[in-house]
């Protein structure tokens, strides 16, 4: 049977550098597969992932909407078609920051095929001891939720935290029944290996199993035509209740929007030509300065490099990029936004050269 470690957290709190860190413990002998759930509609946790094209381990990603709610039809049948092409020693599932476990626990655990092929290791959550410290967070019932259902907790950022916040985290914690396998300090989402191999023995129930149930707005249908032939650009997503790929390619000056929203939280993903490049000291400076941002991910074909950018909330880390398809851009906020402004903003980050005037 497959091992296979559900590592969850709020919108953030690290998940995908985390999974970058395990990655790079792997052994050199294994196939390792990572499943991930993007809230937005356009996939950037691959690109952030940096993995070379001869990588023995296989991404795949279900965007458009959380595991529990929106996608949670398609979450099943793209699972088993990824573990039957991939066949790996050990899988990862990252669920959306702003998804709700108990679904896909419930599923992991329940399924014939999945309880028969899969062996549930301890479910390994991350969180951000500035949100413990929130009262608008603290009281989330999916950001409870993914703490009481932990088996392990890793208490991030402890490099750029007060030891007080950390502490009123720990304590916090400390205070859910059952007691946790393993409450850890990390800085940079440095997860253990080990912690990997271990299993957890309670069964830990949800303390809002409905939080997530019925989402209010499902996200909505990509702003291009759902009708024109398909490219596979690296992102499935749900229109109309099908899977589909996104449709067409972006061309020179025209980047493709795709806003979404759900479940309180709004979304926008861009989609770039990969013939356009960008300067990249005025657009990363945008990119980390705009306000009311919760989450953004992106990766830009810049003038010098490939360059990528993931920002939680206020905190951003800018590194080069292995990414060479084309430049994308994924946004959450809590609040309605205006994109059509943040969107002529990035425009005029172009190089000028690259830039094809409106007709």
């Amino acid at each position: 049977m497959t091992p296979v470690t559900l590592i969850t957290g709020f919108l953030g709190t690290g998940k995908t550098t985390a999974i970058r860190s395990l990655l790079e413990q792997r052994p050199s002998d294994e196939r390792w597969g990572v499943f991930i759930n993007e809230y937005g509609i356009v996939s950037l946790d691959e690109a952030l992932l940096d993995l070379p094209d001869d990588s023995p381990v296989s991404v795949q990603e279900l965007a458009g909407g959380c595991f529990c709610c929106e996608t949670a039809e398609l979450f099943k049948p793209m699972l088993v078609q990824f573990l039957r092409r991939v066949r790996p020693h050990r899988l990862l599932i990252e669920p959306s920051g702003a998804g709700h476990p108990a679904s896909v626990l419930d599923m992991l655990r329940e399924s014939r095929f999945f309880s028969s092929h899969l062996s549930l290791q301890a479910v390994i959550c991350l969180v951000d001891p500035q949100d413990a410290d929130n009262p608008r967070i603290r009281s989330n019932p999916v950001f409870h939720d993914q703490l009481e259902m932990a088996d392990i907790v890793a208490i991030n950022h402890t490099d750029h935290r007060s030891p007080d916040s950390i502490a009123r985290c720990r304590a916090l914690i400390e205070e859910l029944d059952p007691p946790k396998l393993l409450i850890a300090e990390t800085a940079h989402g440095q997860l253990q290996s080990h912690w990997l191999t271990l299993s957890g023995s309670v069964l830990r129930s949800p303390r809002f199993p409905d939080a997530h149930a019925a989402a209010p707005t499902a996200p909505t249908t990509p702003a291009s035509d759902a009708s024109a032939p398909l490219v596979q650009l690296g992102a499935t997503v749900p229109v109309n209740g099908e899977q589909r790929t996104i449709a067409a390619v972006p061309e020179p000056g025209r980047p493709l929007l795709f806003p979404s929203s759900g479940s309180g939280w709004y979304a926008c993903g861009w989609l770039f030509s990969a013939e356009e490049r960008f300067r990249r000291e005025p657009l990363l400076d945008l990119l980390e300065s705009w306000g009311g941002v919760q989450r953004l991910k992106g990766v830009f074909h810049c003038e010098d490099d490939w360059w990528s950018i993931n920002r939680a909330k206020r905190e951003s880390s800018i590194r080069r990029s292995c990414w060479r398809r084309d430049s994308r851009l994924e946004i959450i906020v809590d609040q309605p936004f205006d994109w059509d402004q943040l969107a002529a903003k990035i425009q005029e980050c172009l190089v000028p050269q690259a830039r094809i005037p409106k007709p």
